[in-house]
């Protein structure tokens, strides 16, 4: 940024700074228009580095574009020279240039010098940045963006992609439409508020709501503490901080001497903020060097395991930029140092990666052998970056994943600093390692040179560089200070332990207690198989030495093949770890996780008493509270009640001074004004267990047995082994393989005559050769339709036996009744009823209930191809209709391997690869229906390879539209009005998907999308604002007149739904609306409303901002869930929501596509015209 006059000219790095720091951006204008003292950047070697070797990448790229293409290379201009430079570059463009290096774009307010750009094949010019990074990320895309549109503004031809040259080698290649809206919406705000700034006669002041600040940066930090912030308070959030303020508390100060509730802050994190507060004001009353301490929960330093002989202290040092070779992989643990309990230091050393992987291996050996002579040893650590780092270590090598596993498993590894969060208040705005050194280091204090991370890097990075090409004598002395940087911190680490038992002792704790913590429940665990199935080793060891890059569809379908054995374990693996983790850590820290309910107020509904027929007491609570965003905690759910510690009698616990957890029952659940309420039923085992706590959170519940679905895929895996090197002639290992659909006729599926998608399904299933086939039904265009007629036309006219699975009992239920609807005998139809299903509820089941067992039997029937029970008079076969979940499939007792001939896979957009081939085995052939646009596939774990994604997702590949040769498109919706569907069709299906036309009609409303901004402030996941608006949408439409084939009739507040993305925002709109009348008026969130439909949806997305977003960007705005919502509606919809939406930048490069689509969707990011 510069001045020109009174003109601001900027550049596309301008943006990622203004993005980092609206305010600091703005104050450095006010310094250069005089109006304030420029604040001084802090030097930092890391970028400075960052920065050389980022010329040395874009060098060596320039060396291999001169290699094979024509590089026109221009020279940096002066200032006065930029409009003559862009000029020349336009020309070389203009004349067809192959190559531009270092080209101009000015046009008066933007200056910026490309990394490359590159004429394509078809003549257009595609801009290419080079980055040091290993992945691309948003401020680079912004800036490739600018200048494809300022290619654009030129009037010449660019590419509908951008890339990125990234530090490892590969390039990550990006679609304009993705990025383009944002960069707009993002320069249009920056250079208004550029414009207001000049007009300004005074400098930006702290805390104008108009503009964010980070906080951090040195211009932020400066104010912070001049204006006694409350950004100082340590641990404080930046929602807490809003809600603080419109509470008229604003300064550190003010909060310590606060009192009374604050709106949107819970008591008990209210009650934390204070004292934190209150404890920092101490340390600067003492000016003793030390902060304050306050012990706030004594029991918490029971977690700490008694001292062993063969304890170990612990700290990694690690280059993030390091990388060799061909660049494809960064980052190195060069150190793994440790502290032994009597002092002694021990270094496993690493210069590359190679070294790395042995140092791993000799660490691990290392613990091993000290295990063996230490039962009872505990490896201690402070914060996460130890244990997270070797699992990636592990899984990056290939080496010791199990041995990590062990450690984890065992309760080997203790991190300090969840300890230290939930005992101590310290008086510091920070809780990191060095700000508690002055409480326990004494005279020890560090006192060397390298006194930081990056100081440490530097100082190593420079170590091996001597070592290499200087004098290796003081490189090793610098290697020495490295050294004794993290002997340091392994000491620190063993020193806080001692203090902290030392604080334990003065509670009254004892180090030597007999009831010291213990690992986690063995019980639980036990259910996650330590080691993978040998299938799974076998496969993954038969593309182990393949580059993931360089595998081919066989070989990615063998690897997928390998994950999906090991899909449950790994499932639950994450699962249990993530419970224990939310056992030790502070709720604060997991509070907005998925599914988790924290409790700020409780009541007894029901004391413990033994109900009629029960075993066992039980009580009944009503819990208030918050419900974190995107959650699902209804009546029947069976979460864990997590109790602070001491924990009742009868709640497993890891140990003294660790919350407990146990199962429990929703009974009733629902939102009360702006908090969820549940009723909570628990049980305990006799008397001596009753006690009076109350849960302090619910937490999500146990994922069900996988049984015997590992098994079935392991046995599947088995087949594939045995085959290579032939590829199984199978239908989900084809699925796998994203190989078209094997037919015996050979070519492709069989062409729609006309609308008649049912005859070409047939027709196409019918000349399968154990293989698959796939059908993406989009919303209202009849997917079920379709699934339940050529069901009714397979079993009736051709005898098969036909399986349906799906996600739930419930989406297995609907495919039945249509079947029944298509015309399946009824008797020809058989389920087993969900467990807890009555047994009048399972007599009003229009098909055959089934109990457990008769599976097979019923299946029996239909073989009437081998003369049995099945077969009619004339000897002809007779089929039949089997539902089930994946549970059922894969069980060989109720249904047998290959005995069905065909199985339906419903909602197959949502049902993961690792299910479809569990349920697989069961069938010769698949057919997959559903739509991958829809709500997606939600996975706990983390898998090295897809299985998580859903079927149809797979075959997709990130297309909208299935590829053809997979299967059907079903390209006409029946249920949108053909205005509506054109939005939804661009946001979500590449404008594939069209909407017959009809005679329906509201009179009074036009037809199609209608975007309602609404202007407020500070609303996070519920907007009152929006919720008036709302109604009077609602009061517009109903009585209006409605015409469909059934008549004209006055639309009702029935034929309106209204689509929330929170249950806090439902609950709101639910308030307003019965107040207004409409009480027969549906709200929930979207997931309550798939499958249905309504004349007119109202979709009100509730916050204010993206920063006012807990759970990001990336799923308010997500296009599935925005299409479901809209897609609900026959005639129109209404999208409520916040201009400030758009002027916030996602966290994820998945976002900034989610994102770009909103904006195009609400008309956003748009040139005034398109060249």
């Amino acid at each position: 940024m510069y001045l020109d006059d009174d003109r601001v000219v900027t550049s596309p790095s301008d943006l990622t700074t203004w993005a980092a720091c609206e305010w600091s951006f703005l104050r450095r204008l006010d310094a250069k228009l005089g109006r304030v003292a420029a604040v001084a950047d802090a030097s930092d070697d890391m970028l400075d580095r960052t920065a050389r070797l980022g010329d040395a990448h874009e060098l060596r790229y320039l060396e291999e574009l001169r290699a094979t293409r024509q590089v026109v290379e221009f020279e940096r201009p002066v200032p006065s020279g930029y409009a003559a430079a862009a000029e020349e570059a336009r020309l070389a463009m203009a004349s067809g240039a192959d190559v531009l290096f270092q080209a101009t774009f000015f046009d008066g307010s933007f200056i910026g010098f490309s990394d490359f750009v590159v004429r394509t094949d078809a003549g257009a010019y595609e801009v290419y940045d080079t980055k040091l990074a290993r992945h691309a990320k948003i401020p680079a895309l912004l800036q490739v963006a600018a200048y494809t549109d300022q290619i654009r503004a030129l009037g010449l031809p660019s590419a509908d992609t951008v890339r990125l040259v990234l530090g490892d080698g590969s390039e990550s290649v990006h679609d304009v439409a993705d990025v383009l809206p944002v960069y707009r919406v993002q320069r249009d705000r920056l250079r208004a508020a550029l414009a207001e700034r000049v007009a300004a006669d005074a400098p930006l002041a702290w805390g104008d709501p108009t503009v964010t600040a980070c906080g951090r940066c040195a211009a932020c930090q400066a104010q912070v503490d001049e204006h006694r912030d409350l950004v100082l308070v340590a641990g404080l959030r930046g929602e807490q901080r809003q809600r603080l303020h419109r509470a008229g508390v604003g300064t550190i100060d003010d909060l310590a001497a606060s009192s009374g509730p604050v709106a949107g802050i819970g008591a008990t994190a209210l009650a934390r903020l204070r004292g934190q507060a209150r404890v920092q004001l101490a340390t600067e009353r003492d000016h003793t060097g030390a902060p304050a301490v306050e012990v706030v929960d004594a029991d918490a330093l029971r977690t700490i395991p008694r001292p062993d002989a063969g304890d170990v202290f612990f700290d990694f040092e690690g280059d993030p930029l390091h990388t060799e070779g061909d660049g494809r992989a960064w980052g190195l643990d060069y150190l793994f140092g440790l502290v032994e309990a009597d002092g002694a230091f021990r270094a496993f050393w690493a210069h590359d990666f190679a070294g790395e992987r042995q140092a791993l291996i000799d660490f691990l050996d290392y613990l091993a052998e000290r295990r063996r002579r230490f039962p009872d040893l505990h490896v201690y650590h402070y914060a996460a970056y130890e244990r997270s780092h070797l699992l990636s270590l592990a899984a990056r090598h290939g080496v010791g994943e199990d041995a990590v596993d062990d450690l984890l498993r065992d309760g080997v590894l203790v991190d300090l600093y969840p300890v230290v969060r939930q005992a101590l208040l310290v008086g510091s705005h920070s809780y990191s390692l060095k700000k508690l050194e002055p409480l326990y280091m004494g005279d020890d204090l560090r006192q060397s040179d390298v006194k930081t991370a990056t100081a440490s890097i530097t100082m190593y990075v420079d170590a091996i560089a001597e070592r290499t090409t200087g004098d290796p004598d003081r490189g090793d002395r610098m290697l020495d200070e490295v050294r004794d940087y993290n002997e340091y911190d392994c000491r620190s680490t063993l020193r806080l332990r001692d203090w902290l038992l030392e604080l334990a002792g003065r509670h009254g704790i004892r180090a030597d207690d007999p009831d010291g913590p213990t690992a986690p429940d063995p019980l639980e665990l036990a259910r996650v198989p330590r080691e993978p199935d040998p299938v799974a080793v076998g496969l993954a060891a038969y593309v182990a030495d393949v580059d993931p890059l360089e595998r081919t569809a066989d070989q990615t379908a063998i690897a997928l093949a390998a994950s999906a054995i090991d899909y449950h374990r790994r499932e639950a693996k994450t699962f249990w770890q993530e419970h224990f983790d939310r056992l030790r850590n502070p709720v604060d820290d997991w509070a907005d996780t998925r599914d988790v309910f924290v409790v700020e107020t409780a009541s007894v509904e029901r004391e413990w008493q033994k109900l009629p027929r029960a075993r066992k007491l039980s009580r009944e609570v009503r819990l208030r509270g918050r419900l974190a965003p995107g959650s699902r905690l209804g009546e029947g759910g069976a979460p864990y009640a997590v109790y602070d510690a001491p924990v009742p009698a009868g709640v497993a616990s890891l140990g003294p001074g660790l919350r407990g957890a146990v199962g429990s029952t929703v009974v009733e659940a629902g939102t009360n004004g702006d908090r969820y309420e549940v009723v909570l039923l628990e049980r305990v085992a006799g008397d001596d267990d009753r006690h009076d706590s109350f849960p302090v959170a619910l937490t999500p519940a146990a994922p069900p047995r996988a049984t015997p679905q590992p098994e079935a895929i392991a046995e599947w895996g088995g087949r594939v082994l045995d085959a290579l090197p032939e590829m199984l002639p199978d239908p989900a290992f084809d699925l796998l393989r994203r190989q078209p659909p094997r037919l015996r006729s050979g070519g492709g599926p069989a062409p729609v005559a006309g609308h008649d998608t049912v005859s070409a399904v047939v027709e196409t299933l019918l000349d399968l050769d154990r293989s698959y086939l796939a059908v993406q039904g989009p919303p209202g265009t009849g997917k079920t339709y379709v699934g339940s007629r050529v069901i009714a036309r397979l079993v009736r006219e051709h005898g098969w036996r036909v399986g349906v699975v799906g996600q739930s009992h419930a989406v297995v239920e609907n495919v039945l009744r249509a079947a029944i609807s298509a015309g399946v005998d009824p008797e020809r139809v058989g389920k087993v009823p969900k467990s807890g299903t009555t047994a009048d509820q399972a007599d009003e089941q229009p098909w055959r209930t089934l109990t457990s067992g008769e599976e097979a039997a019923f299946l029996a029937e239909a073989d009437g191809g081998a003369g049995g029970a099945g077969a009619d008079g004339g000897g002809q076969a007779v089929g039949a209709v089997f539902g089930a979940t994946a549970w059922g499939f894969a069980n060989a007792d109720k249904v047998a391997r290959a005995s069905l001939d065909l199985l339906v896979v419903d909602e197959a957009g949502q049902f993961s690869l690792a299910s479809t081939v569990a349920a697989s085995v069961a069938a010769t052939r698949l057919l997959l229906l559903g739509d991958p646009q829809q709500l997606p596939q939600v996975s706990q774990g983390s898998h090295p390879e897809p299985v998580d994604e859903s079927a149809l997702g797979w075959l997709a590949d990130g297309h909208d539209v299935l590829p053809a040769e997979f299967g059907y498109f079903l390209a006409t919706t029946w249920r949108m009005h053909p205005a509506l569907c054109a939005p939804v069709s661009e946001l979500s299906y590449a404008g594939a998907l069209t909407a017959h036309a009809s005679d329906r009609r509201l009179d009074g409303v036009t037809p199609g999308l209608h975007v309602e901004p609404v202007t407020h402030v500070g609303n996070t996941t519920s907007s009152a604002e929006e919720a008036r608006v709302v109604v009077e949408i609602v009061r517009s439409v109903v009585g209006l007149a409605w015409s469909d084939d059934d008549g004209t009739r006055p639309l009702t507040p029935a034929d309106v739904i209204v689509v929330a993305p929170y249950n806090a925002h439902g609950a709101v709109l639910r308030e307003h609306l019965d107040a207004a009348g409409f009480d027969e008026t549906p709200v929930g969130t979207v997931d309550l409303f798939q499958g249905q439909e309504a004349v007119v949806a109202v979709v009100s997305l509730a916050a204010s901002s993206a920063a006012d977003i807990p759970r990001g960007l990336d799923f308010l705005l997500m296009p599935n869930r925005l299409n479901v919502a809209l897609s609900r509606a026959k005639w129109a919809a209404f999208l409520v929501h916040s201009p400030l939406l758009a002027t916030g930048l996602p966290t994820s490069i998945p976002g900034l596509g989610l994102l770009s689509g909103f904006l195009r969707l609400t008309g956003q990011g748009q040139p005034a015209v398109e060249v």
